[in-house]
């Protein structure tokens, strides 16, 4: 009896040993489970903290510009010595103008204007864009002829990334672009106080220039908001609309089952593959302009329809079916139980899909691309069919520029990006906590 026994009592005695082992292997797979999030949450946080730091450090500067105070003699005989403007006011556009400029800071510097080789320094000192800055002035106010004004000049653009610390200059003069006799020239403006860093509107007003200086995004950010606009129009209502018929009217048969898979599928396919159905159909077929924002928004459109189709079916499908049964159990029509009930609703999940679609194609370069918006455009568009170009796009042609300055611009025009982009979520955030009701 008592042998007999012992079986039974050493398996009493073991279960709780091989329970506290498997408890504790189920502990350690939860440990071990906790610590691959925390480690890939931290992993994905640290690249993004490094993709961040490196736009940043190198985009910030890109918002002031090195500018240059001088006095400007607005000389009659290199403007209109002929005193010609009031017969022939073109005199007053074709004047040259850098030699005013040129002058006047030589003037400032005490550099002898006989001094072939000091001048061309100084040429090389002073933004090329003083030309329209100063024809402008003068344009605008003749009475200027024959007077002198203090006038801001941009630096030129090595001249800004010397003040602004990008060159180094512990290197040999003949491997930088800024001589020594430059940097004196900077430091003695500096210290007569006629060097300023304002912020630098040029780059959200001016448009596609070959010198770093005066190259903005001006048109793009124009273009930009066209595209947009002409997105919102188009995707949303549309959008919608197949939305609401596919969900609410639509029988569900073959037929219904393919077009959503299709859309489904659409909403998968490469942004290149709009861009190629974009030039196919709207620029070779029906013959509309090259770089014009109008094909850009349709092309955008296309590309946005299935995000806003799938946002808005699920934003229906979220309502409770209690909600129809109640508007079909008072006397309300299908239509108005859908456009009276069940829209308003689904209007939150709506909106939110719309902005995030509108935020990808926002950031969309490819198709863009293969539409023509890579287009040299200096002149703000007044019409969606005026050539211009996107935000994304001008970020691209910016980083295959060989010159220094343009990394800086390229690095602030993603700044500009992620603002939009980030304000655009926070918008989509925004509105589904402040329409959303909860069931």
């Amino acid at each position: 009896m008592t042998d007999a026994a012992l079986p039974h009592a050493a398996a009493e005695t073991a279960a709780p040993v091989r329970r506290d082992f498997g408890l504790k292997r189920r502990h350690a797979a939860e440990a071990r489970f906790r610590f691959y999030g925390i480690a890939a949450i931290t992993i994905g946080l640290a690249f993004l903290a490094i993709l961040l730091i490196s736009i940043f450090s190198k985009g910030y500067t890109a918002f002031v510009q090195t500018s240059i105070t001088v006095p400007v003699e607005f000389s009659a005989q290199i403007i209109d010595k002929d005193d010609k403007r009031a017969t022939d006011p073109k005199v007053l556009v074709s004047a040259n103008y850098p030699v005013i400029a040129r002058n006047a800071l030589a003037k400032a510097l005490g550099v002898d204007p006989a001094d072939k080789k000091a001048m061309k320094e100084i040429s090389n000192f002073v933004s090329d864009g003083s030309r329209s800055l100063l024809r402008d002035i003068v344009a605008s106010d003749p009475s200027v002829i024959g007077t002198t004004r203090n006038v801001t000049l941009l630096a030129a653009a090595d001249i800004d990334s010397a003040n602004k610390g990008q060159i180094d200059l512990n290197v040999p003069e003949a491997k930088r672009k800024v001589s020594d006799q430059q940097l004196a020239w900077l430091n003695q403006l500096k210290a007569a106080g006629q060097v300023s860093t304002p912020f630098n509107w040029g780059l959200l007003t001016f448009g596609a220039s070959s010198r770093p200086e005066t190259a903005g995004l001006g048109v793009a950010l124009v273009g930009s908001l066209y595209m947009m606009a002409i997105v919102l129009l188009c995707a949303l209502p549309i959008g919608v609309a197949a939305s609401i018929y596919l969900e609410e009217f639509a029988k569900k048969n073959r037929f219904t089952d393919f077009i959503e898979v299709n859309i489904n599928n659409l909403a998968a396919v490469p942004s290149i593959v709009y861009g190629l159905l974009g030039l196919a159909v709207f620029i070779n077929f029906f013959g509309m302009p090259r770089s014009a924002p109008l094909v850009g928004g349709f092309v955008l459109t296309l590309m946005t329809l299935p995000t806003i189709i799938i946002a808005t079916r699920a934003a229906l499908r979220s309502v409770p079916p209690s909600i129809r049964s109640a508007a079909l159990g008072i006397g309300a029509s299908k239509m108005q139980m859908v456009f009276d009930h069940v829209l308003p609703l689904a209007t939150p999940g709506i909106l939110t899909g719309t902005i995030i679609g509108l935020a990808r194609a926002l950031g969309e370069t490819a198709p863009l691309l293969l539409i023509g918006m890579v287009a040299f455009v200096a002149d703000r568009p007044a019409t969606p069919l005026d050539p211009a170009t996107a935000l994304p796009v001008q970020i691209y042609m910016w980083a295959n520029e060989a010159e220094r300055a343009f990394v800086e611009r390229t690095s602030g025009a993603i700044i500009v990006l992620l603002v939009f982009l980030a304000l655009m979520n926070l918008a989509a955030i925004l509105l589904r906590r402040r329409f959303e009701r909860r069931w």
